[in-house]
């Protein structure tokens, strides 16, 4: 029975054993790079068996800080941008960071909480700041949820892009204070409107001067409020303990991570989260521990895992990047994942993105392909600094049909039926004429089957 109110609780979140019936092997192991960052080549896939599931891991856990050597090179990229002003632009050092970094959960980590604490230079326009607070997240990705929180009430982007940079005593602004519960702590029926109007009082004279914040206490609520059962003095740092108090926090992220790393659906029940979301408060609402457990358990690995998430566009392209270590334009890919719908660092509106389905309809069926197929078509794309003939060639392919076997083992869980091989070998056959047009035009057509538009 394929329903999630079928699991038991208890078996979902026990660490997986390899058994005879469901062995450790490269497939188990694609899943885990795919959920856990964006894609592994089939060099790392090769490795991973000889490799406890658990030992593997660890080590994308315990790797949640960036190197001194890519951290310089990427900043001093980013520093380049932002000499222009233009946020647009600044996304392409996103992406090279995505692209690049050694360190993939924390970047995978970091877009999530991009999706959770949504800010948009759409509304924020300052590029700076909206650096800032992604190099906000990624400090705290894998870190303190309570400390991450705290920053985020008083980063500059967060400030503007909820209006909480004016809030007054006068006039209370509620914007910040409602979305922290209902969109960043606690889900929606968890606080009263009461709650929201005593909790935006915490942070009235929060504000934004030369671009940096500072509390201006002249412009501070210091009387009493009542938040959530509790009553206090309370600044903003006060409020935001308050809320992170609250017994729904630890339930809220865990659904959450559910839908961003094991299943965009169906729902699952309390009592199917519940163990995960006992771990996160045991472990004083720390990340890391949270998703090592999640990431190491048996439901990680089963079937109400495998094939039950839609590729966001950041994950498709850059997922078929790093499975075959190519490099691009990152201009073109950040333009492009704007128009269909995953603009970094322009999210839709303050709850981020939808994801799951809403990822796919007719309009960005089409875009996914012809984003995927700009990429290809540009020369400056290149496979481990080489051509995709070269890179392929290099691992012993040299036929469409190795090419496409080969593709499989980078990027499916399961293999292609034979018809589908069998059409895409006879469309596009390696000619000696123009074996590098005619492989990117095969892996283009890869990229654009619906198997491989699930993660």
């Amino acid at each position: 029975m394929d329903r999630m109110s079928a699991i038991d609780p208890h078996w979902a979140w026990q660490p997986f054993t390899p058994t005879d019936e469901r062995p450790w092997n490269r497939s188990l192991a694609a899943h885990l790079y795919r959920r856990a960052g964006f894609g592994a080549s089939v060099q790392q896939l090769d490795e991973a068996p000889h490799r406890e599931p658990v030992e593997l891991v660890e080590q994308l856990i315990s790797q949640n800080v960036e190197n001194n050597d890519f951290r310089e090179t990427a900043d001093s990229l980013a520093q380049t941008i932002l000499a222009s002003g233009d946020a647009k632009k600044l996304s392409a050092a996103w992406v090279y960071r995505l692209l690049l970094t050694p360190t993939q959960l924390l970047e995978k980590t970091t877009l999530f909480w991009h999706g959770h604490f949504a800010t948009s230079a759409e509304k924020v326009t300052d590029a700076p700041m909206m650096w800032d607070q992604n190099r906000l997240l990624r400090k705290h990705a894998l870190g303190s949820f309570p400390e991450l929180v705290q920053a985020i009430a008083k980063d500059p982007a967060m400030l503007i892009y909820l209006d909480s940079a004016i809030n007054r005593k006068a006039h209370p602004n509620e914007n910040f204070a409602r979305e922290l519960m209902e969109l960043f702590c606690l889900g929606e029926g968890n606080y009263s409107e009461r709650d929201v109007q005593e909790l935006a009082r915490c942070f009235t004279g929060w504000e934004v001067k030369n671009k940096k914040f500072r509390k201006n206490r002249y412009q501070h609520d210091s009387g009493s409020k009542s938040i959530l059962g509790t009553s206090g003095d309370y600044d903003g740092e006060d409020g935001v303990r308050v809320v992170l108090q609250q017994p729904h926090v630890e339930r809220f992220l865990a659904r959450k991570w559910f839908r961003f790393f094991i299943s965009d659906e169906p729902e699952p029940s309390d009592e199917l989260l519940q163990p995960l979301a006992n771990a996160f408060r045991e472990h004083d609402l720390q990340v890391a521990p949270v998703l090592q457990m999640l990431f190491s358990s048996n439901l990680f690995f089963s079937q109400y895992a495998m094939y039950r998430k839609i590729k966001s566009p950041v994950e498709l392209v850059v997922g078929t990047l790093r499975g075959l270590s190519g490099t691009t334009n990152t201009e073109i890919v950040a333009r492009g994942l704007l128009q269909i719908g995953q603009g970094l660092l322009y999210p839709p509106n303050v709850k981020g993105w939808d994801g799951g389905r809403t990822w796919i309809n007719s309009s960005t069926v089409l875009g996914r392909a012809n984003l995927i197929g700009k990429i290809l078509d540009d020369d400056v794309t290149r496979f481990a600094g080489q051509s995709l003939t070269n890179y392929l060639g290099a691992c012993g392919v040299k036929t469409a049909r190795e090419a496409i076997e080969y593709f499989e083992q980078c990027f499916l869980m399961l293999p292609l039926d034979d018809s589908t091989k069998s059409r895409l070998s006879d469309t596009f056959s390696v000619t000696a004429a123009e074996p590098e047009r005619q492989l990117r035009s095969l892996l283009h057509a890869y990229t654009s089957l619906p198997q491989y538009q699930l993660g």
